[in-house]
């Protein structure tokens, strides 16, 4: 197993230009700090999906974690399985990612088996899951696709079944979105960053990484066809949904 990635320094030197952030080679090395340094409350959410796994995967389903990165959700949710016949099907586009996320998945026979899967998860269907995983990974899907999306995850649902959706979100109040932005920069300074890092990489995400409000993402998952959606996770501008199947 591979062991902790290496100190993100991706923006740390000036660039002429600032390209469109890739989940790359040079990003899989760093993404575990990198994650950890950027994403306030990331470990809560991914250490308390396994939480949600015990309370609510049924026997012999699918849990499907979309947008895996480096596969510590799917690794959360194989600790949390208490039950039979389940498997666990890890999803990204990142050859990337996927390779050191499987060079990162610690033995464990005895324990629910992992794929991972590299395909586009916009394209993808679903099947006889009881438990989805979108840990900040549709604020990455084009707006486009993303309401067709959450259908077909719908319609993959067992009765019962949920979506853990875990977005960076906006506030339509303009003071209230400045505050938790400066917050959110207040973050990343107190973990190391510095303010020529935090401006290359909010540029880098500018066009890639797009947020919308807690009403939009709630608005979507009902249309979807969700019975409910419940906030129980937030830290500033980042927060997790568990969205239910009736």
């Amino acid at each position: 197993m591979k062991q902790d990635s290496e100190q993100d320094r991706v923006y740390a030197d000036p660039r002429n230009r600032v390209d469109e952030f890739v989940f790359d080679q040079q990003v899989a090395r760093v993404f575990t700090d990198m994650i950890g340094r950027s994403v306030p409350g990331y470990d809560s959410v991914i250490n308390l999906s396994s939480v949600l796994a015990a309370q609510y995967v049924q026997p012999d389903s699918l849990c499907y974690d979309l947008g895996c990165s480096l596969g510590a959700t799917a690794q959360a949710l194989r600790h949390g399985i208490r039950v039979p016949g389940c498997r666990i099907l890890a999803v990204d586009n990142s050859p990337a990612m996927l390779e050191q996320a499987v060079e990162r998945l610690p033995a464990a026979a005895d324990r629910t088996p992992i794929d991972f899967i590299c395909a586009d998860i916009a394209e993808m269907a679903f099947d006889n899951a009881s438990l989805v995983t979108l840990n900040f990974t549709l604020q990455f899907i084009p707006l486009a696709q993303r309401s067709a999306l959450l259908s077909r995850i719908h319609a993959g649902l067992r009765p019962g079944g949920i979506l853990i959706l875990s977005e960076k979100i906006r506030f339509d109040d303009p003071e209230e979105e400045a505050l938790q932005i400066e917050m959110h920069h207040a973050f990343k300074r107190a973990n190391g960053y510095n303010d020529l890092e935090i401006s290359q990489k909010r540029s880098a995400l500018e066009n890639v990484l797009i947020p919308e409000t807690l009403k939009q993402h709630r608005n979507r998952l009902q249309q979807a066809g969700f019975r409910r959606a419940d906030l129980w996770f937030q830290c500033f501008n980042f927060v997790s949904l568990v969205a239910r199947k009736g």
